[in-house]
């Protein structure tokens, strides 16, 4: 093998990038110390370009200045004008790879020249191109762009023996989308087929955050009169507190959105304090865990699948955590999401086995992709 290869998962909202070592995958954790990184980019006023997390967490106060889910772009003839330059949606996401890139470079010790890299199964084949171009903008040798899906099912592992039918169920921060794959052998060779993909590219997590945003903004404004909308430096606090709200209430009943210091009144501080429980969650995103449904159908419609054929569901994107998205899922295909795989890191997972198996790792199974 010519020195490592990554698999990198470029997501709207997010991203992560693996490697393999001894033919396992293994996520590589930032320099900050996440196994994810925020797919954001921001230049500072003196022009210093930021990417990631300190990207993310200045976004609401220096909006003009930041760029976030430019994966919707992609293959578009988008730009966007900072200090009088162009930045592509190529360009940017060049950025966000060039990060995970060096980070990587950083925990292996050595220079990385090549990578896999995923998009969403429905991508054209402009928006694959610009995968591509983002790829060698940022210094690598892409062996491949694979569809997300079917990166999750070489994640979730191909060696079972029997054919089976997997559902893939992918909520990210900005986009759904679902998938129906078949795995079967073929002279003792697994293959995995795209039969069907459906979905809605603006829907997410971060819908989910808004609606928590939106709620905590009117409660406020009834308690105390005073609308926060206008106020950048407490919408951007209300950002971070709602996703953390939404986070906790995947594994609690109820959570408490505590912001002291708030805004000013009559130069008085004022402070947020308010509970929010699991069902007033449920509540507030009904509608949101319904959109998810109308393609789910499609793509089982369009894969000629029932609700009783789907063998495994597996779930993708840090949102499937939602209990009621689960509920959902298991009501519409008929059985309990596998609970097997990492839904934040098992893309990532998935590109980097398919990197090893283009390169010849000897520890890595050989599988045949084939796509819609």
């Amino acid at each position: 093998m010519s020195g490592p290869v990554i698999g990198i998962d470029l997501g709207t909202t997010n991203s992560c990038v693996a490697t393999l070592e001894g033919g396992q995958a293994v996520v590589i954790p930032n320099s900050e110390g996440s196994r994810t990184t925020p797919s954001v980019v921001a230049f500072t006023k003196d022009g210093e370009r930021l990417v990631g997390i300190t990207a993310k967490r200045q976004a609401v106060t220096n909006s003009s200045r930041t760029i976030l889910s430019v994966k919707r772009e992609m293959g578009t003839d988008w730009s966007k004008n900072i200090d009088d330059d162009d930045y592509t949606p190529q360009e940017v996401s060049a950025f966000v790879l060039q990060k995970l890139k060096s980070d990587a470079e950083e925990y292996l010790g050595m220079k990385v020249k090549q990578a896999v890299i995923t998009c969403p199964a429905y991508f054209t084949d402009a928006q694959r191109k610009a995968t591509q171009d983002a790829g060698r903008i940022a210094g690598l040798e892409v062996l491949r762009i694979i569809n997300e899906p079917t990166a999750a099912a070489l994640a979730y592992g191909v060696d079972k023996e029997e054919d089976q039918t997997i559902l893939v169920f992918d909520l990210g921060g900005g986009t759904f989308d679902v998938s129906i794959l078949e795995i079967y052998q073929v002279d003792g060779q697994p293959q995995i087929e795209v039969k069907a993909t459906s979905g809605d590219n603006r829907l997410g997590g971060d819908d989910f955050d808004e609606a928590v945003i939106d709620w905590i903004v009117s409660e406020y404004k009834k308690s105390s009169g005073i609308d926060l909308s206008k106020d950048l430096q407490a919408m951007s606090r209300l950002r971070e507190a709602a996703e953390k709200a939404k986070i906790e209430l995947s594994g609690t009943n109820s959570t408490q959105v505590n912001l002291p210091f708030i805004t000013m009144r009559e130069g008085q501080p004022e402070h947020l304090d308010m509970a929010l429980s699991r069902a007033k969650f449920d509540d507030l995103t009904v509608d949101l865990i319904k959109r998810t449904m109308k393609p789910t159908r499609q793509a089982m419609k369009d894969a000629g699948v029932k609700s009783g054929d789907i063998d495994k569901i597996l779930l993708v994107g840090g949102s499937t955590r939602i209990p009621a998205v689960q509920d959902a899922v298991e009501k519409e295909a008929g059985k309990p999401p596998f609970k097997g795989i990492n839904p934040d890191e098992a893309v990532a997972v998935g590109a980097a086995l398919q990197a090893g198996i283009i390169v010849g790792d000897e520890g890595v199974t050989d599988v045949l992709l084939l796509d819609v």
